[in-house]
């Protein structure tokens, strides 16, 4: 075994505790580290300079901590578990017996409004995690300067969001906001906002992204809330087939950001200008 793995047997023990709670009520502990299942995971949470508090890794997942253990600094606790106690904490059905207590970046966004030519990507009502992390993942791969979410959002540090967000929650700037406030603060510097519509709207291609925007996506039921309907300064649709009633959160914000990136790449030409 190896020297800096400290075997622990019990599923009272204190560390163990806390890793399970923080998985299975899908918020940070009281010091703020969020739960993290998996290598990929772990390894992502390294590479972007992430703190940890503990790491646990299972008997039959030894050799994976072999690898992990020259990654982590010297002052995480690391600790061995029976496959029974691992089991017991986590969330997945058949865990690769490799998890952490992490604690992930905070930003404001305030500190976001000074970036030139910003984009920002909205979330309000979306509750599903998966959809969630999807949004998340979609955001950092076409260049959102950060995502900010709303009431009645799932939170961003849920288990389930940092798994579906392939770890792109560890990077990109994200901040839970009061829209009244948020709104305020991206009118002041000149930042149009938009908001997605199932079918109501102006077809995204003809919307120009090319310059600073926001665009909020809402659930695939309650879609957008009406009070922050009425503050926007327009609606896109995302043209689609009528046989389908309308695209669920993390397609349809993957849709729009998207198009932003490629408008950016080319902002003189949309879809369906005329040379």
């Amino acid at each position: 075994m190896n020297e800096r793995l400290r075997p622990v047997n019990s599923r009272q023990n204190n560390a163990v505790k806390e890793l399970r709670k923080a998985f299975h009520s899908g918020t940070p502990t009281d010091d703020g580290y969020s739960a993290v299942e998996g290598v990929h995971l772990l390894e992502e949470a390294i590479r972007s300079g992430l703190r940890f508090k503990t790491v646990f890794f299972s008997e039959s997942a030894e050799d994976r901590a072999n690898k992990l253990l020259p990654q982590l600094a010297a002052q995480v606790e690391t600790l061995l578990l029976p496959d029974d106690v691992f089991a017991s904490a986590v969330l997945t059905d058949s865990p690769q017996g490799v998890a952490g207590l992490v604690k992930l970046k905070t930003f404001k966004l305030a500190d976001m409004l000074h970036t030139k030519n910003p984009l920002f990507l909205g979330v309000a009502g979306v509750q599903d995690p998966g959809n969630l992390g999807t949004i998340l993942r979609s955001a950092e791969a076409f260049g959102a300067t950060g995502v900010l979410i709303g009431d009645r959002t799932v939170s961003p540090w849920n288990p389930k969001v940092i798994r579906g967000s392939s770890g792109s929650v560890f990077r990109l700037p994200v901040v839970k906001v009061d829209w009244n406030e948020a709104i305020e603060q991206l009118k002041a510097i000149n930042v149009r906002i938009f908001a997605t519509s199932s079918h109501k709207g102006q077809p995204l291609h003809q919307i120009d992204l090319s310059g600073p925007a926001i665009v909020i996506v809402g659930s695939e039921g309650a879609g957008v809330p009406r009070e922050l309907l009425a503050a926007v300064d327009g609606t896109l649709a995302i043209p689609h087939s009528p046989r389908v009633e309308s695209l669920n959160a993390g397609i349809a914000a993957s849709i729009v950001m998207y198009e932003a990136a490629r408008q950016r790449q080319h902002p003189a030409r949309r879809h369906g200008d005329t040379e």
